[in-house]
């Protein structure tokens, strides 16, 4: 089963996952890429997987949808077309003899949901490149999504969550910005050396038109400041820079560092 990254606007990716008769998709914004993607590989659309309700994670589903009868999942509490499954915490999706985990991630929005597929007995027999999670904008690779409608205590319980997945995991985010996120990275981290090598390694990526992703969670545990936001390094530089007082919440330092990032150029 291979794991695919189809672009789609200026910065989009929508993953589809494929065994060479049968395809998943995740969070596809425009319908045209999963179509010529489809008829390219002669392929059956079996499931669309969605993570929140923004135009550009949902814009193409109900056109997929329409067109191949493939059933869709999302969250629950999210403004997402009829008709389809709505998942919670704890819950499975189950497609292609895969079963994908459901973590509530809230903070990007309200009801954000991610797709964690664990590197389990059944996995590995249907042919999964697991451990993977599809986190939709809540982690990108050196980043993490802007807080449109949740606070900065929920997103920092959801990339806990999210880091506290094993180590190897594919962090298959919805965007390339990394690149963009390694320069304020290196802003509030200029001595990481881990952090240097795969800036390099990233932009060489780029450089031969190929994708950043999908990421390795070990490695956005060492690079990504808003997954080390309690490290010392991290800590020092957000209190210098916003001028927070020593005995700052966990939450708050996490705020003036999401701000931080908002505000860089």
């Amino acid at each position: 089963m291979k794991l695919v990254p189809l672009p789609a606007f200026a910065d989009n990716y929508i993953w589809m996952l494929q065994d060479g008769r049968n395809a998943i998709v995740v969070d596809p914004g425009d319908a045209a890429p999963v179509f010529d993607a489809l008829a390219r590989g002669h392929l059956q659309l079996a499931a669309i997987l969605v993570t929140h309700h923004h135009a550009d994670h949902t814009g193409g589903v109900a056109a997929l949808r329409d067109a191949t009868g493939a059933p869709v999942f999302g969250p629950a509490t999210e403004a997402i077309p009829e008709p389809l499954t709505r998942l919670s915490q704890g819950d499975h999706a189950e497609v292609l003899g895969l079963r994908f985990e459901v973590i509530e991630v809230p903070g990007h929005t309200a009801g954000h949901i991610a797709y964690f597929l664990p590197a389990d007995a059944a996995n590995t027999a249907a042919g999964a490149p697991a451990p993977l999670v599809f986190c939709g904008d809540t982690l990108f690779s050196g980043g993490c999504g802007r807080l449109f409608e949740g606070t900065a205590a929920q997103m920092l319980a959801s990339l806990d969550a999210l880091a506290a997945l094993p180590g190897e995991t594919r962090v298959c985010c919805a965007h390339e910005y990394t690149l963009a996120n390694l320069r304020f990275a290196r802003a509030v981290e200029p001595g990481n050396a881990d952090l240097t090598h795969y800036t390099a390694q990233c932009e060489a990526l780029r450089a031969r038109g190929e994708p950043t992703l999908p990421s390795q969670l070990a490695i956005e545990r060492r690079i990504n400041p808003f997954l080390r936001s309690r490290e010392a390094t991290v800590l020092q530089a957000v209190r210098a820079h916003a001028g927070l007082p020593a005995r700052s919440g966990e939450a708050d330092v996490f705020a003036a560092l999401r701000q931080w990032k908002n505000d860089f150029r």
